[in-house]
């Protein structure tokens, strides 16, 4: 009985090992063929959201600012002699306290500063929530390690309270002063306070008034502006969204808040396809910086460049007197101007219909960041750059 049954066990366990054996070869071929095919395939197209070229107008931060005291400090305080507020602050705040400074008392505080507080008060923030704020040194304060912040009131541009701050300041710094030594790392006179103030008064946004809103791009642009409201009529409806300029899209809204929301949720992650950017060439006079965007062109021209230096030499020379001749011994200058002028060959640029012929055709110049912003205007003159040139 064995016999027979190992007889026909055998070939049915030779016919699974061959069919797991034919599965293994199939999933393998599978993946190799799905992996080359990543090489090849074309990747989808980042498209950009409504969130990121608009915003909803009235949806926006506000800017809060206080003035308040740092106390704690060791010793590195404001100098009272040099800023009296200081010193009439804590006057007053003690006074507010029930205790009462006597008249004509010089105080001689060290461990006082008078400060500067700066806050973001975010949109839709309510009552009770907390934020955070930015404290830095008003007077002469060595440094505000240390310290902490008095209760502050901080107030909108309106001069009413917003929020109140107090804590315990974080300094990203230190340093260390002995016998007219001194070292410092990084900056002691400002620091932050992680949700150090409390907001008491919640900003009204026209979210939930009237039965439309408006979105400012942030650039202006008509293309985007089209591209925009085109996409809103798609996913919603005709008619919901209407181009108005350039830079402002008015949309239709629902009724009721949580339809707003959600439909507020759709909308800015709406794809839309932006049209290629006016050419621009920005240029940086003060740091030499020049940055141009993908649509700058150049025509065919031919440019000269050379440098031009004076070197100015001063040598002190000594005229002393023959002995016995009561003359005095005097100090005569002796200058010597030099002007040298390297010749410069007339380079032609070949016309560049691309941002990295453009690149390639400024590089064969040889210039300096600081030549390039004079060779730019120039080009830009000749009307041979199409773009725009703005200096910053």
């Amino acid at each position: 009985m064995d016999t027979l049954l190992d007889s026909l066990t055998g070939p049915l366990a030779e016919r699974q090992k061959d069919l797991q054996d034919r599965l293994l070869r199939g999933a393998l071929w599978l993946a190799l063929v799905l992996a080359s095919t990543a090489l090849w395939w074309p990747a989808p197209a980042h498209a950009t959201r409504i969130k990121e070229v608009a915003s909803v107008q009235g949806v926006r931060p506000n800017q809060l600012v206080g003035y308040g005291l740092v106390v704690g400090l060791d010793g590195t305080g404001d100098q009272t002699t040099q800023t009296p507020f200081t010193a009439q602050s804590l006057t007053a705040m003690l006074q507010q306290l029930g205790v009462t400074v006597p008249p004509g008392t010089n105080m001689q505080i060290k461990n006082v500063a008078a400060v500067m507080v700066t806050a973001t008060l975010p949109p839709f923030a309510q009552p009770g929530q907390s934020v955070d704020v930015t404290v830095a040194s008003l007077g002469n304060a060595k440094s505000l390690r240390g310290g902490t912040l008095i209760g502050t009131p901080l107030r909108g541009a309106d001069n009413q309270i917003y929020a109140l701050a107090q804590g315990n300041l974080i300094i990203g710094g230190a340093g260390a002063s002995a016998g007219g030594s001194k070292v410092q790392v990084n900056h002691l006179s400002a620091g932050r306070i992680p949700d150090g103030a409390t907001v008491e008064r919640a900003v009204p946004t026209p979210l939930a008034e009237g039965d439309s809103l408006q979105l400012d791009l942030k650039s202006s642009d008509f293309a985007t502006a089209r591209a925009v409201s085109q996409a809103i009529n798609e996913r919603f409806g005709k008619g919901t969204a209407s181009a108005m300029d350039g830079r402002v899209v008015r949309v239709k809204m629902p009724a009721t808040p949580d339809e707003r929301v959600n439909f507020l949720a759709d909308m800015e992650n709406l794809a839309i396809e932006l049209a290629k950017p006016a050419a621009k060439v920005i240029v940086n006079a003060r740091t030499g910086s020049i940055v141009m965007n993908q649509a700058v062109t150049l025509a065919a021209c031919a440019v000269a460049h050379g440098n031009l230096s004076v070197t100015i030499t001063s040598t002190p020379q000594v005229s002393q007197p023959a002995p016995f001749s009561n003359g005095q011994t005097t100090v005569t200058e002796k200058t010597d101007i030099k002007i040298n002028q390297e010749p410069g060959s007339l380079i032609q640029l070949k016309e560049g219909t691309q941002l990295t012929d453009v690149v390639k055709a400024l590089n064969s110049l040889g210039a300096t960041p600081g030549d390039l912003l004079a060779i730019l205007q120039a080009i830009k003159a000749a009307g041979a750059l199409n773009a725009e040139l703005e200096v910053i």
